[in-house]
């Protein structure tokens, strides 16, 4: 690889290695980080170089270069060794570039950029364009337009969640980010495939082989369903039905309380003779439609008012819980990983009712460490037995859903 040799050359040389380290500020002797790290999704990591500040530049196992501070943040700054080299000798103030915004003008980044660099330049002398040449030249590196290089940065940087978070290895609490714009929230790209199947559902009858495998499947099911919480048409009630009963073979699911609501908004008469038949056949759903009108005429009252105790139509208001859990069921571990250990390390006094929700949900993710340090700190936080009790029934319900 071509990283592999850019590297080579600069062990190999010493004055391009102390060329390298100032005033680029990578410095290849500086590779004991400040503590034992590990990526949370198992992978190893191999320490190459430092910076003044603390710093370590790690090699992830798909050859991405990782930045970890020194205060305990971190982030993807490239896809490999070289691109990292073009970025760190191109924008050797990097740092001050990662709060930028990359959707800017050129002509704004590069205002932007002269200034972080001019004290810097006015430090080492007149000579710092030539030896970034002579550096870039040496290597067999290019020259990119620092805009170019902070766009391509905040790319990196976007991509470090979820397969390259960070974790302190001792207490397993994650690095923060470099920059808040270092990704979508949760909820844009759960509910992405969500929004594509509601598309399909709408425009396949139900029959169709696309719209019954869609219906078929639990996750794409449910989040189809979420999707259409957010996405509310009246020529959906149909639909919803289908997606009602198909949810109700699996039991009292969140996603069954939801589909009940959104048909139970629409008033129907017809579907409070359903809803009353799925209630009257399991004991279960009984409890998860509580507070079920007795009459007809009651039910779009009755959903309006669970529907605004739930949330509504603002998915940001959603707890990031409800999200992870749907990226595990559509196999998207690291996300649902990266967004439980996020949780577990934002815990406060009054969140410690969600600690055990968390060791479940890392439980089944495979995550023992986490799953145990939740555990943990649900015992640290002294939980009262009879509230244990009711959240280990609520696991269990949890456990058995598609």
């Amino acid at each position: 690889m071509t990283d592999h040799r850019a590297l080579r050359l600069l062990r190999e040389n010493p004055e391009l290695a102390e060329l390298a380290a100032y005033p680029f500020n990578l410095d290849l002797d500086r590779t004991e980080h400040v503590e034992s790290v590990r990526l949370a999704s198992g992978g190893p990591l191999t320490a190459i170089a430092g910076d003044d500040t603390g710093g370590t530049y790690f090699r992830c196992p798909d050859g991405a270069i990782l930045y970890a501070g020194s205060e305990g943040e971190a982030g993807l700054i490239a896809d490999g060794l070289d691109e990292a080299l073009e970025t760190l000798i191109g924008l050797p103030c990097w740092h001050d570039h990662v709060h930028l915004d990359p959707d800017a003008t050129d002509t704004e980044l590069a205002a932007e950029i002269a200034d972080s660099e001019k004290e810097l330049a006015e430090y080492y002398g007149p000579g710092l364009d030539a030896d970034r040449d002579r550096l870039l030249a040496a290597l067999g590196l290019r020259r990119i337009a620092p805009a170019e290089l902070v766009r391509r940065l905040h790319r990196a940087l976007r991509r470090t969640e979820p397969d390259h978070l960070l974790l302190n290895a001792e207490g397993l609490n994650a690095y923060t980010p470099l920059t808040e714009r270092s990704h979508l929230p949760l909820r844009e790209t759960v509910l992405a495939p969500g929004h594509a199947d509601l598309a399909l559902l709408r425009a396949r009858p139900a029959g169709h082989a696309d719209s019954a495998e869609a219906t078929a499947d639990p996750a794409r099911r449910a989040t189809a369903l979420r999707a259409a919480r957010y996405d509310r048409r009246p020529a959906d009630l149909p639909l919803l039905r289908h997606l009602l009963l198909a949810e109700a073979r699996f039991g009292p699911t969140d996603e069954l309380r939801l589909a009940a609501v959104l048909i139970g908004l629409y008033g129907d008469p017809a579907d409070h003779r359903l809803l009353s038949s799925l209630r009257e056949r399991d004991p279960e759903i009984r409890d998860l439609l509580g507070g079920f009108p007795d009459r007809p005429e009651q039910l779009r009252s009755w959903a309006g008012d669970l529907d605004d105790s739930s949330h509504g139509q603002d998915p940001g208001a959603e707890p990031d819980l409800t999200w992870a859990r749907l990226a595990r069921r559509q196999g998207r571990t690291e996300l649902a990983r990266c967004t439980l250990i996020r949780l577990l390390d934002d815990v406060g006094p009054r969140d410690e009712d969600l600690l055990p929700f968390l060791a479940h949900e890392l439980t089944l993710l495979g995550d023992h460490p986490q799953a145990a340090r939740a555990r943990r700190l649900h015992s640290a936080a002294g939980a009262d037995p009879s509230a244990t009790s009711t959240f280990h029934a609520r696991l269990q319900r949890a456990a058995t859903a598609p």
